[in-house]
């Protein structure tokens, strides 16, 4: 009533401005005119004041998209206090470490990526350093993630390694496609995924990116023992269970293509490398499967078992035909999280069944029987620390977000357990053992500048020497028992 009041006075008010009309009009006209404007202004006042409560109730349009949270994406519950550890070995969902990365959004997707730039100085080459003094641009990984919808889920990885399969001189480039997996969320106890998927054997094979891994090298038995980055076709289930309210178990099951000789005999020299099978098709059209369980009673405490079985053929080349075998895996790996300390660690054992019978060369040569059995291990302790006296004295290089940490890494392989390559060939070629003292910094979580000390051991068959001992193994006749110092800068981005 007061806002008809006050529109009906200022209309009257208005009235002197048109004395041609109002002067023709008598008192029953001029209020009948009066009432039909206020009437007309509070009908257009009511719909602006609709309209405005209309557009704040209502939901946007079009398709929403993902805001990222931080280093952890969260896509389903966690326990409480989960969403605050940062990305690294601490308990995030098995399945879900693909999505623990961090992306920047955009339109229909959100982009993100990784690169790394290396300088290696050391005595002799080793086995990840084929050069002695060396910059090495390792790598450069872009990856997508696309929320198609609440429940369909699309993520990939593209890795240009070394400058790519054209880079000049040594070639030994590659572009891979390490992942490309579509999801479809379920609930939290069982989801489906689909495509090129990252084997979940070992915990490093999930978590292998450059700026998260806090030495340069990876470990040997993620190299030769599990093939990292170990990706393959297929599909299967992963999910989360929650015990107790403070307890977590997490699971993935994939059926894949599986591991295959085509591209290589398993040898003592390459361990379980050339064996990675084709993405494209089943070559010995026999499924593999793989699986891990993860069991976290606490938050910072995760306990691990994985495994992989699958069928194998042997190459078959004049005079030797090979039979078919089976090569099983299983790979045990914790992570220790206690204030400023961390202990990872990872075990592995491989059985290859029937790869006694000679391997052949890519000539066609008989380079003698193959390894049954190998195994390896790697024990890692991190202290992380931030002098307070380094954020006063600069506080625009180290602030609440940088941290410094320090590593001491101890590991060994041997991808000839049975010694059966002795007899017949130049020696006990991958029986390697490794010392790491590293020192770095991040900035910030997501950056690294890495500083290694190396110490590597390289046993040996009696009465060979060590040129001998690497001849035909893709090392030129080298030692790969190199110590030295190693440096990396890795970065998301």
């Amino acid at each position: 009533m007061k806002m008809r009041s006050i529109l009906g006075a200022l209309l009257i008010a208005g009235l002197p401005a048109m004395p041609a009309l109002a002067e023709n009009m008598t008192p029953e006209d001029i209020k009948k005119l009066v009432d039909e404007a206020v009437n007309k202004k509070m009908q257009e006042h009511e719909r602006r004041e609709g309209a405005t409560e209309r557009r704040e109730a209502a939901p946007p349009t079009g398709p929403q998209y993902p805001v990222p949270t931080g280093p952890i994406t969260e896509i389903a519950k966690e326990r409480p206090g989960e969403e605050k550890v940062p990305l690294g070995f601490s308990s995030t969902g098995s399945g879900k470490l693909v999505y623990a990365k961090p992306f920047l959004s955009a339109p229909k997707a959100t982009v993100g990526g990784y690169t790394d730039a290396m300088f290696t100085s050391l005595t002799t080459p080793n086995l990840d350093n084929r050069s002695r003094q060396s910059f090495n641009n390792f790598r450069m990984v872009p990856f997508i993630y696309a929320d198609i919808t609440d429940r369909v889920k699309f993520a990939t990885e593209l890795e240009f390694e070394r400058g790519g399969p054209n880079a000049p001189i040594t070639a030994d480039g590659g572009i891979n496609l390490e992942f490309a997996q579509i999801d479809y969320l379920v609930n939290e106890t069982v989801n489906l995924r689909a495509g090129i998927i990252l084997m979940p054997v070992g915990k490093f094979n999930l978590l292998h990116d450059s700026p998260l891994n806090d030495l340069v090298d990876r470990p040997m038995v993620s190299r030769m023992v599990i093939p990292s980055t170990w990706f393959d076709s297929g599909a299967g289930i992963y999910g989360t269970l929650y015990p107790t309210r403070l307890s977590k178990l997490d699971y993935e099951l994939y059926v894949v293509n599986g591991l295959s000789t085509a591209g290589g005999p398993i040898n003592d020299s390459n361990g379980l490398r050339n064996a990675k099978g084709s993405i494209s098709r089943d070559r010995d059209d026999s499924k593999s499967i793989v699986g891990r369980v993860a069991v976290s009673p606490m938050l910072g405490l995760e306990v691990a078992g994985s495994f992989h079985h699958g069928l194998f053929k042997k190459k078959e080349t004049a005079p030797v035909t090979g039979a078919n075998g089976y090569i099983d895996l299983f790979a045990l790996d914790w992570t220790l999280q206690k204030g400023p300390f961390e202990f990872i660690g990872e075990s592995a054992w491989a059985r290859i069944s029937n790869n006694a019978v000679n391997n052949i060369s890519s000539t066609g040569d008989i380079i003698g029987p193959g390894p049954a059995g190998m195994q390896g291990y790697y024990l890692q302790g991190n202290y992380h620390f931030m002098p307070e006296w380094l954020k006063k004295v600069a506080p625009s290089h180290f602030s609440d977000a940088s941290t410094f940490t320090a590593v001491i890494r101890w590991e060994s392989v041997d991808t000839d357990t049975d010694d059966r390559t002795l007899a017949l060939t130049s020696g006990n070629r991958g029986e390697l053992q490794r010392l790491t003292l590293g020192l770095n910094f991040r900035p910030i979580e997501d950056t690294v500048f890495k500083f290694d000390w190396q110490f590597n051991t390289q046993k040996r068959a009696k009465g060979l020497t060590p040129a001998a001992d690497f001849n035909g193994s893709g090392f030129a006749g080298q030692q790969i028992d190199g110590n030295g110092f190693l440096f990396m800068a890795a970065t998301y981005f």
